[in-house]
């Protein structure tokens, strides 16, 4: 009977180690990252405060072309 009940408890402490059957996040590193960066503290805005940090929010005033400033 020990030994049953010895053999129960270290499965179960065995299957608390070893963690989810399924894994919760994606096995792709980039996904991965965006999946922990919504879920970790629910920061999900911030990507829109990064961007909003470095300023990278702002209209892009320069144009694709060359213009001349004076008048032809």
């Amino acid at each position: 009977m020990q030994k049953f009940v010895l053999a129960v408890i270290s499965c179960l402490l065995l299957t608390m180690a070893v963690g989810c059957v399924v894994p919760i996040y994606s096995a792709d590193p980039d996904r991965r990252v965006q999946q922990l960066i919504y879920t970790s503290e629910n920061l999900r805005l911030l990507l829109d405060e990064w961007e909003r940090a470095w300023m990278l929010d702002h209209p892009d005033h320069m144009t694709p072309y060359r213009t001349h400033g004076g008048i032809i």
